[in-house]
């Protein structure tokens, strides 16, 4: 019998969803930072989304995603009542909860929900968390109001201007390095070019700074090779060495080139409806 049942498949705008799967298990041992895998039906791709919330009481696990290519277009019109033909996780290694002392935690479009849960779980053990949340209009702003319970003290930037500073989230954390507070440690999870120019800005003033990759996947084990990104000049697999790593160490160029391989193939795919 198909566990994996659709309890809600929320609309948040701008083609941003929310949905809420029954994964009894996942919800049972997930931690912040940590993913699944999941097919919407026998035939198709596997795609990692990562857990932003889970219930173990209820058995279920949150997940937010956009639809831009064809498999999370097919998810967002999964209805309540159906089924996901199967959710893998969950994956990865957990993000490490200290007491850091003061964390700026960076969030831009869907890479808020990443990191709502480690900005919750860093404030409740005793953290000062400053979170910065970025998206290109106030239409595809998501989980403002959860962020804000979450933060000491809670930043927001657009491309447009139309919600909080107009300008990208990195504008907003370099006023914060520039204000002279002590930043112990940042997090950054959004788009590579943003999580990128995160890293160059908090290497300058010798910030530690984590980042969360989200390459290509398939099996979810290591044993594809899929997911390989090279960190300090080495190979590594996001899916069981992260999926957070050093952005200082991070070869982004390698990582964008790496998710580009594949764009005429998932445009073929999204013409043919029986692919």
């Amino acid at each position: 019998m198909n566990e994996y049942k659709i309890l809600s498949n929320e609309t948040l705008g701008a083609d941003s969803f929310k949905i809420i799967v029954q994964a009894p298990l996942v919800a049972k041992k997930y931690k912040p930072g940590q993913f699944v895998i999941l097919r919407v039906n026998e035939s198709g791709e596997r795609i990692p989304l990562t857990i932003a919330d889970g219930d173990a009481g209820r058995g279920t696990i949150t997940l937010y995603y956009v639809a831009v290519g064809k498999t999370t277009r097919l998810l967002s019109n999964k209805k309540l009542g159906e089924f996901l033909s199967d959710v893998a996780g969950p994956l990865g290694i957990t993000s490490p909860i200290e007491s850091f002392g003061t964390v700026v935690c960076v969030g831009g479009g869907v890479g808020i929900a990443a990191v709502y849960p480690i900005a919750r779980a860093l404030k409740r053990q005793g953290n000062s968390v400053i979170n910065i949340i970025g998206s290109k209009t106030a239409a595809q702003l998501i989980l403002e109001k959860e962020m804000s319970k979450q933060s000491d003290r809670l930043l927001i930037s657009t491309d447009d201007g139309s919600r909080g500073e107009k300008g990208f989230v990195t504008d907003v954390l370099k006023k914060l390095i520039e204000e002279g507070k002590k930043i112990n440690r940042v997090l950054a999870i959004g788009p590579v070019p943003m999580m990128r120019a995160v890293s160059q800005l908090t290497r300058v003033h010798v910030i530690p700074t984590m980042v969360s990759l989200n390459p290509i996947m398939v099996d979810g084990t290591g044993m594809c090779g899929g997911c390989r990104v090279i960190i300090g000049g080495h190979t590594q697999y996001a899916c069981v060495d992260g999926p957070e790593f050093d952005g200082h160490a991070v070869d982004f160029e390698n990582l964008a080139l790496r998710l580009n391989s594949y764009r005429e193939c998932e445009a073929l795919s999204k013409a043919d409806p029986a692919s």
